[in-house]
């Protein structure tokens, strides 16, 4: 089925013609000026969408014990790409395994709104012989590197517009179905950097068999030191929030990211998509855009991404945090078995206390619960077109984990706090610790620029609710998107492009 975008389309196609004539539109929903001047998004979300690109089959491994039900895989059908984000120019290696040995089909769609559908096809290969590839064994610290041959090799090409791209895997014996996941990057000067939270996405990554760095082989939630997880692996399927068929090989993506690019896309900003590796990598990179996006669970930094985040601020790039549990353990990248730098990654400690320096606010020691998002400034500019009251909470916005404990920052504001939910385990449910309050913060740069922070990882779930999204109700039942949500990250978005 296919969607022409019908009111949104009409949007669509008058913001492209004021553009030609120097003219600035207006938002479709909430009136603040936007910069969509020769804004490529506008016009990749002028072409038709598709709902093909949602997994209808699908079939995962039994847990072998209760706590390996984390780490769920797909032996049938299951792959992963050589780059967690590519240019385009480059050639992106794609490695697929089918057990058994079946042909297999592989449709490419880039993620977005697309007049509701969520995303449009680029690509189909197939069909493709496929191979059985072997599990690999544990290496040093239980590092699982898969040393797979690769199944087929895509140039990306000159229109494919930054984003996020879904790969579809069907195997033609079952019809059964996976996914692989990659981000197209772009140098391009844009409104907003969306950096995706693949670095976490791996943390908790548990394939084949209970592989994380949550894991050490004798607990289900291990903490400590002494654990690798490797970048070369599919992504199983992930269950600890909400039993979600499609993070089959997409990581996080659609539980707490996915409902962001959705909405804004939708809206029309001009957004450009980017991996926790290019802010790694590439500090310059960040000062292309007016405004940094970390969203949803964006758990996992290394100290080169947190010093490359602190130098955009100073140079003026407002930062938001729409995300929870953000900047929270340090990361450290090393070698694969193979020579090959930055393929694998163990956990090094955490930034305690210097993350709420960068954020504003960060976790503390009950990090875990939920709460309504809890109006404390309603005379704040983030506020304005709300109608929200000192007291009036959003139901449910807080959680599953938050961000607490204000830094003594000239200037911070407390625009939001509430008590949470008392701390709980994530699989059993059972009461763990204190209470804990989150504190939603926003603090001035040097350069008349700005960082926010939302404080919650389920800040996206505000803003839209794309089809295939399915929400966990943990501590509180939330009620999905909300206009004060909208308005609010409208408020900051369009802040950020004045």
């Amino acid at each position: 089925m296919t969607f022409p975008s019908s009111n949104r389309r009409g949007f669509l196609k008058k913001s492209l013609a004021l553009g030609a004539l120097g003219l600035t539109p207006k938002s479709a929903s909430f009136g603040e000026t936007l910069s969509l001047k020769q804004n490529a998004v506008i016009e990749e979300n002028l072409q038709y969408g598709s709902l093909e690109w949602q997994l209808r089959k699908t079939r995962v491994t039994p847990p072998v014990k209760l706590w390996h039900m984390y780490g769920l895989r797909s032996p049938w059908i299951e792959g992963y790409c050589s780059h967690p984000s590519i240019s385009v120019g480059e050639t992106l290696q794609v490695f697929v395994s089918t057990d058994p040995i079946s042909e297999y089909t592989l449709d490419v769609f880039r993620m977005g709104y697309y007049g509701g559908a969520g995303a449009r096809r680029v690509a189909s290969y197939g069909p493709l012989i496929g191979v059985t590839q072997p599990t690999p064994i544990e290496g040093t610290n239980r590092v699982i590197e898969c040393a797979w041959e690769p199944s087929l090799e895509i140039e990306i090409p000159e229109d494919w517009l930054s984003g996020v791209y879904l790969g579809k895997l069907k195997e033609l014996k079952n019809r059964l179905e996976s996914y692989i996941i990659f981000i197209v990057k772009d140098n391009r000067k844009a409104d907003f950097l969306f950096q995706c939270s693949d670095m976490t996405w791996q943390a908790y990554n548990r394939w084949p068999y209970n592989h994380s760095l949550y894991c050490d082989g004798e607990r289900d939630w291990h903490i400590g030191s002494g654990v690798d997880v490797g970048i070369d692996r599919p992504y199983g399927k992930y269950t600890q929030l909400v039993d979600q068929p499609l993070t089959l090989g997409s990581g996080e993506w659609f539980l707490t990211e996915f409902p962001l690019a959705y909405w804004m896309e939708e809206q029309g900003y001009n957004v450009s998509y980017i991996s926790n590796w290019d802010t790694h990598y590439d500090g310059n990179g960040l000062l292309r855009a007016k405004g940094f996006l970390s969203v949803g669970h964006d758990e996992y930094w290394t100290q080169e991404m947190f010093d490359n985040a602190k130098a955009a601020i100073d140079h003026g790039v407002n930062f938001a945090f729409l995300s929870g549990n953000s900047v929270f353990c340090k990361t450290k990248l090393k070698p694969g078995a193979d020579g090959r730098p930055d393929r694998v990654f163990e956990r090094d400690g955490r930034f305690d206390p210097r993350e709420n320096t960068l954020m504003g606010a960060h976790s503390t020691g009950p990090v875990i619960g939920g709460a309504p998002w809890t109006c404390k400034k309603p005379d704040h500019w983030i506020f304005e077109g709300t109608g929200m009251k000192d007291g009036d909470g959003i139901p449910g916005l807080v959680g599953w984990e938050f961000h607490g404990d204000p830094a003594d920052i000239p200037g911070l504001e407390i625009v939001a706090s509430h008590w949470t939910d008392r701390q709980r385990h994530p699989s059993t449910n059972k009461e763990l610790g204190d209470i804990g309050e989150f504190t939603s913060t926003i603090y001035p740069g040097p350069k008349d620029n700005f960082v926010f922070n939302a404080a919650t990882c389920w800040w996206v779930d505000g803003l839209s609710a794309p089809p295939g999204y399915l929400r966990s109700d943990w501590y509180q039942p939330r009620n999905g998107p909300d206009s004060r949500v909208q308005q609010i990250t409208a408020n900051i978005l369009n802040r950020m492009i004045s």
